[in-house]
């Protein structure tokens, strides 16, 4: 027989993983935390210094409760830190009139009552000068909403869950995850563990740490780059966090921070890649400067500047972009949350919440039925 050594094992200590040790360490579970490397980290999908919140929702109103949830967790996990958490810059969101996003987020912004600002090109290039809009655009403008600090925040849920008595096994990559009559036994290379329960929260190595579910992902290589702009026009006291829709692209960035340079990416594109061979190889693509400079060129020519540097993170996309939380559909003592698709560092703190009360009380208030993996099997 085996004995029980934790209540709960979390297994990947990202954005939604370290979140959930804080959560539940909170509520007296005994609590370790296992991961292979020693987050925050450039090896998955929170580094890069920054994250956006945006709370009118273009990927579906659905997605707004659970992300107003996370901004009111978001601001007490900034207001119980001596670093920055969440800075308030406002969202700005560029594309044509005729946007199904855009259109989204106005429909999600009304029926949830967000502050949303409808502006014209004209509008626009006269309150952000450094900007040059075609004329059949439109902007939405979320005046409440901002950057997270993605790396302060894994540290911070970090601090709070050892503070709150969580056991932490860094650099200590998980072998198998095998069922019990008492609960669940988790391999290592040098050690095994075991707890009554786990939550897998392993982005980009889902599907190899879950052989048995058949999970729609798709690790995906994507880049950023910090570019020199002219900081009395693109500085975080004069511009917003931004998104534009150009053609069938999505591009995103945020305003220069300290001068570190604004910071730009794009949600799409990117290459199949194998997590385990993900590098900082910034550059080893002509597109993945090219893609950027080309955007910069065209919307935002006065920060076309000298790269100061490029980054290098892991999308993890399920089929349909939508996220992937559910129990394993033979074993309910595994809970598993991944395929955030490159819009989840948004929800870390409420996803924190959420898998905690799902595994402790085996239901949460919020409506998760989008994101259960029989989507795929119907």
């Amino acid at each position: 027989m085996t004995d029980i050594q934790y209540d709960i094992a979390v297994i990947g200590a990202g954005t939604m993983g370290m979140a959930a040790a804080s959560f539940l360490t909170a509520r007296g579970a005994k609590t370790l935390v296992i991961d292979a490397f020693d987050p925050p980290h450039d090896k998955g999908s929170h580094h890069g210094d920054t994250r956006m919140i945006r709370h009118a929702y273009g990927e579906g109103r659905q997605y707004v409760a659970l992300v107003k949830r996370a901004q009111t967790l978001w601001e007490e996990l900034d207001r119980e830190t001596a670093y920055p958490v969440f800075q308030k810059t406002g969202v700005l969101g560029l594309g044509p009139a005729d946007s199904v996003f855009l259109n989204e987020m106005i429909a999600s912004a009304d029926e949830h009552d967000l502050s949303l600002q409808r502006l014209s090109s004209a509008d626009i290039m006269n309150r952000w000068p450094g900007l040059s809009v075609p004329d059949d655009y439109i902007g939405c403008f979320e005046t409440e909403s901002g950057l997270l600090y993605s790396e302060n925040a894994i540290r911070a849920y970090r601090e709070r869950a050892v503070r709150n008595g969580a056991t932490l096994a860094m650099n200590t990559p998980v072998v198998s995850i095998t069922p019990t009559a008492v609960g669940i036994t988790i391999a290592t290379r040098n050690e095994t563990f075991h707890a009554k329960k786990v939550i897998v929260t392993v982005g980009a190595w889902a599907k190899q740490l879950l052989p048995d579910i058949s999970l729609p992902l798709q690790p995906t290589r994507k880049v950023v780059g910090w570019f020199d702009a002219d900081e009395t026009l693109f500085s975080d006291t004069a511009f917003p966090s931004f998104f534009v829709e150009d053609d069938e692209r999505m591009f995103y960035g945020f305003p220069s921070l300290d001068g570190s340079g604004l910071k730009v990416g794009r949600t799409d594109g990117g290459q199949p890649i194998e997590p385990g061979i993900h590098t900082q190889d910034f550059g080893r693509y002509d597109a993945d400067e090219g893609d950027l400079r080309q955007f910069l060129s065209t919307y935002m020519p006065t920060a076309n500047g000298p790269l100061k540097r490029g980054k290098t993170c892991l999308y993890t996309m399920s089929s349909d972009h939508d996220f992937i939380v559910d129990f394993h559909p033979e074993h309910d003592s595994i809970l598993f949350a991944c395929g955030f698709s490159g819009h989840g560092f948004k929800f870390g703190s409420v996803m924190g919440e959420v898998l905690s009360e799902l595994t402790l009380n085996g239901e949460t208030p919020f409506d998760l039925s989008r994101f259960r993996l029989s989507r795929f099997q119907a």
